[in-house]
């Protein structure tokens, strides 16, 4: 009886461990509220179909959204250019749709200003920025004229991106290897930034601007004040190559996404003050395609979706371990090339809609909204997932940011809806256009070609340019010579006057 009640005292006993264990396994996420979203994806009739989205292979997402208009960066046959399509204008586009065709090379990268809804930057293989102004209602005819043109850099430009908070103040970085800081009130470029040894690849401000994240193909990443251009942080990633960078809000972490030493894709948590090791690592897959990781400062979710995915894995982001809280996956056949994100105040809150993807199909040349959307059975407004949220009102001009001031986003309630209008009127600085004059050829008006048919077409050209000068020059030898016979006469001619 003895050892049969042991046998069964130690059964119970593992029994007991084995719950406890079983309970202490289960994961925290279970009590957030995020725990259950959906992503879903528009019917076709709110898809924008026959776009000829871009083929370049840059790594960029050529797709900008505000809540006014949806802008694509398009297969052009000379130069580069985008189109604009009012939110509102859903279905098939007209294929003779007007575009905003101004630069002389591939757009690389284009963003909406965060705070004037018209306006638009985009950059370029010309080696330019330029600033456009879109009209009420979309464009109605082709705009080659911009507001703005910014000349800097000495190679082409592959990124741009506006201060969260100053309304003024625009980044851009080239292929120079340089970052230079725009401030549009004057049209003139006020700072270099110039520590990066290859080109760079991604930035991304913190929450009030006064802290800028870049990574680099030097596989380094670094935390910079942007102001000074000091390099506070940076990390040398060996065994984490970063391709991709964000900031998670006022959290002071880092995120990053890049591939592993055994080329597996993994993201990378960092405290924004210690670049020396990560705080966690956590691997993916083993696919080869860019992730983009998005971050909702508002939720506290992470979204990252791989180029040429179709799927879409979002986590949630705490201040504990493990940190990373994996939640669902959005899955989809259609391969994305690039995404472009709806701003807090283009949300559907009747809907529940935390945030909206619109992904870039090129295969079938279509634009397909996906709204992430928290399932709740109240039709009423939602504040615990819709806490204030950074409006579009800046906080700071940008002589106020240039002299060292910090400010925090100017908040907005999503509960009455985007209502209040912005008052502000964004203003181009009024100059003349310079040019940089190297015997007699302006070099921001002649690009350097970037095929063998523009070679020889520059170099005939050139040729013909050539010829018409010699003849210019020898009409005017014969008119030299002509006037030297004329003035000998005259000298010959006035003493005989005299004598007579």
């Amino acid at each position: 009886m003895c050892i049969y009640s042991s046998r069964k005292n130690r059964q119970n006993l593992k029994r007991k461990v084995y719950k406890r264990r079983k309970m202490s396994w289960r994961p925290t996420y279970r009590s957030s509220k995020f725990r259950n979203v959906y992503g879903k994806v528009a019917n076709r009739e709110h898809c924008f179909d026959g776009i000829p989205i871009t083929k370049n292979v840059h790594d960029n997402h050529f797709c900008a959204v505000n809540a006014k208009f949806l802008a694509i960066v398009t297969e052009s046959a000379g130069g580069g250019s985008f189109i604009v399509i009012p939110v509102s204008q859903a279905g098939r586009i007209d294929p003779h749709h007007p575009k905003v065709c101004g630069h002389q090379g591939n757009v690389l990268d284009i963003k909406w200003n965060p705070f004037f809804e018209n306006i638009i930057a985009s950059c370029s293989e010309d080696s330019s920025v330029r600033i456009w102004e879109i009209p009420e209602g979309g464009l109605r005819r082709n705009m080659t004229e911009a507001m703005m043109e910014l000349y800097g850099h000495s190679r082409r430009v592959g990124l741009i991106e506006w201060h969260p908070t100053s309304s003024g103040i625009l980044f851009s970085a080239g292929y120079d290897y340089k970052i230079l800081i725009w401030n549009l009130e004057i049209g003139e470029p006020v700072k270099m930034i110039d520590c990066h040894s290859d080109v760079i690849v991604c930035m991304s401000f913190n929450t009030d601007g006064s802290l800028l994240a870049t990574s680099c193909k030097d596989k380094k990443l670094r935390v910079i004040e942007p102001r000074s251009g000091r390099v506070l942080q940076h990390a040398s990633c060996k065994n984490h190559r970063v391709n991709r960078v964000v900031f998670l809000g006022n959290m002071k972490r880092l995120l990053t996404t890049g591939v592993s030493r055994w080329n597996t894709r993994q993201i990378a948590l960092w405290d924004q003050e210690d670049l020396s090791m990560p705080m966690v690592e956590e691997e993916i897959d083993g696919l080869s395609g860019l992730l983009f990781p998005f971050y909702d400062a508002d939720t506290h979710m992470l979204y990252l979706a791989g180029k040429g995915d179709g799927n879409i894995r979002y986590y949630e982001i705490t201040t504990e371990k493990p940190y990373l809280q994996y939640l669902m996956e959005f899955r989809s056949p259609a391969p994305q090339k690039g995404l472009g994100v709806m701003p807090k105040h283009g949300l559907d809150v009747t809907a529940c809609e935390v945030f909206r993807f619109y992904k870039l199909v090129t295969l079938k040349g279509l634009i397909e909204p996906i709204s992430m959307i928290v399932p709740r059975r109240s039709e009423t407004y939602q504040e615990d997932i819709y806490p204030m949220t950074a409006g579009t009102e800046p906080a700071l001009s940008a002589n106020d940011w240039l002299s060292g001031i910090n400010r925090d986003p100017v908040l907005m309630s999503l509960k009455k809806g985007y209502q209040k209008p912005n008052q502000l009127v964004f203003k181009a600085p009024v100059k003349e256009k310079k040019g940089v004059v190297v015997n007699g050829i302006d070099l921001l008006e002649n690009v350097p070609p970037r095929t063998e048919n523009e070679l020889l077409r520059m170099f005939f050209r050139q040729q013909e340019e050539l010829r018409k000068l010699k003849e210019e020059l020898n009409t005017k030898d014969v008119k030299i010579r002509q006037l030297e016979l004329e003035l000998n006469n005259l000298r010959n001619v006035s003493p005989v006057g005299n004598n007579v």
